[in-house]
């Protein structure tokens, strides 16, 4: 970005800006916000910085400071610096079970009252279906941010090149002749991240809600017909055993990571990747080239439905995440989020990130076809499930990715993968 872009950039926060100014607080001269995230991509994470800099300048004697874990490495290390000297102020997090299980910890501070705070400000900037997707106890305990919808995104040059149309995939019985008929045609059929697992398990899991639906999905998670080793949960496992024995993922992908997934998509190695909402961005930054495919060059559609199973096409899978925030962070940490979470900065770092915010009104204005698609899908939406490796905790997370990978490896049965998910689920609901 130029400087002069970049000026205009920070000119087109300035009203928001200003206002943020007129109403900050004086703060201590030693107070230290302990920003922890997971994003790698430099043009979200200069946006960010903006940001910060901007509640710096309004709030003088606040400073903002950026820590960056990758993914995997976040997700390991997180339980202890929560309990550590190297505490954050806030973090990022996928809400759910495992949003649930640390704020049954003692270290997150409910948010509530911020929310709340002069005739409910900044609690009305948010959807409410966001704000109690982050709410257990009637306490509030992260601050969402943004909704997210898991789908099929696919090269076309590549489909077109096999005959294959990827808007006529409906059924999971279309979406396995395509793997086929792309096999046949000597293209790999799909980008996958097994050495992640949880990429995976956005396989076992959406092939679970269509073959339970809802109804079936709640049932199970109250431990009845069977729990998650009922049937339709072993029919989700089967289907997946029968993608995996047509091996449609790239060499060594059982080692692969995310990144190199959205690398062999970036790279038009694989024609297809389930993947979040703003694949479009994640793909260029992770090719080869750093260009990847080009924007008119990719196609999507959601997760297929099963023929004859009660699962609905607008049964979605996606994330609401957010920023929590620790039991000793500075009191000015909810404020900065509310600053994050406000009109204009939310439209600016969605421009960038790609994303789909959960700020009243932001959603409408995005223009970016594949985001808006995304975006259309979760409008229209008739349950939306989140990452069963968040929804479910933990433990009982681990298992299902862990399963997830066993079963398209061919390592284990559909039926044993069941048991086991549901044996854990006992263990830490029952």
């Amino acid at each position: 970005m130029s400087i002069t872009a970049k000026w205009l950039r920070y000119g087109a926060a300035a009203a928001g800006f200003a206002a943020l100014a007129v109403t900050a607080n004086t703060a201590s001269a030693e107070t230290v916000i302990k920003w922890l995230h997971l994003e790698n991509q430099e043009p979200v994470v200069e946006v960010w910085r903006q940001v910060a800099d901007e509640f710096e300048q309004a709030n003088p004697g606040v400073k903002i400071e950026m820590q960056f874990l990758e993914n995997q490495a976040f997700k390991a290390k997180l339980p202890t610096l929560l309990q550590s000297s190297e505490i954050p102020s806030l973090f990022y997090t996928w809400g759910g079970g495992v949003l649930k299980a640390q704020s049954e910890t003692g270290v997150l501070r409910d948010i509530t009252p911020a929310l709340d705070a002069d005739n409910n400000k900044w609690r009305d900037t948010l959807k409410p279906s966001s704000i109690a997707g982050m709410t257990f106890d009637d306490q509030v305990w992260a601050a969402p941010v943004l909704n997210g919808v898991v789908s099929f995104f696919y090269n076309k040059e590549l489909f077109d090149k096999a005959g294959v149309d990827g808007t006529s995939i409906e059924t999971w019985d279309d979406f396995m002749g395509a793997v086929k008929t792309l096999k046949d045609a000597g293209i790999t059929p799909i980008a996958g991240g097994g050495g992640d697992k949880w990429p995976i398990h956005f396989y076992w899991g959406y092939l679970a809600m269509r073959e339970a639906g809802h109804d079936g999905f709640m049932a199970a998670k109250a431990g009845e017909n069977g729990g998650f080793a009922g049937e339709p949960f072993v029919a989700a496992g089967e289907k997946l055993a029968a993608l995996g024995a047509l091996e449609p993922f790239q060499n060594g992908y059982l080692g692969a990571t995310w990144n190199d997934a959205l690398a062999a998509f970036g790279d038009g190695r694989a024609a297809m990747i389930l993947s979040f909402e703003n694949t479009g961005r994640t793909q260029i930054s992770n090719s080869t080239d750093g260009k990847g495919l080009a924007e008119d060059n990719i196609g999507r559609f959601a997760f297929p439905v099963i023929e004859g199973a009660p699962g609905v096409v607008t049964d979605n899978m996606g994330g609401l995440t957010g920023w929590a925030v620790t039991k000793d962070a500075p009191p000015e940490t909810e404020k900065f989020l509310e600053y994050y979470t406000s009109p204009d900065v939310a439209r600016r770092i969605s421009e960038v990130q790609k994303v789909i915010p959960v700020t009243i009104g932001v959603a409408d204005s995005i223009t970016d076809p594949l985001l808006k698609s995304s975006a259309e899908a979760l409008a229209d939406e008739t349950w939306h499930q989140n990452y069963l490796d968040q929804d479910l905790g933990p433990n009982v997370g681990a298992v299902v990715n862990d399963m997830s990978v066993a079963i398209v490896s061919g390592a284990t049965s559909p039926e044993d993968a069941a048991q086991q998910i549901q044996d854990t689920y006992e263990l830490e609901n029952m």
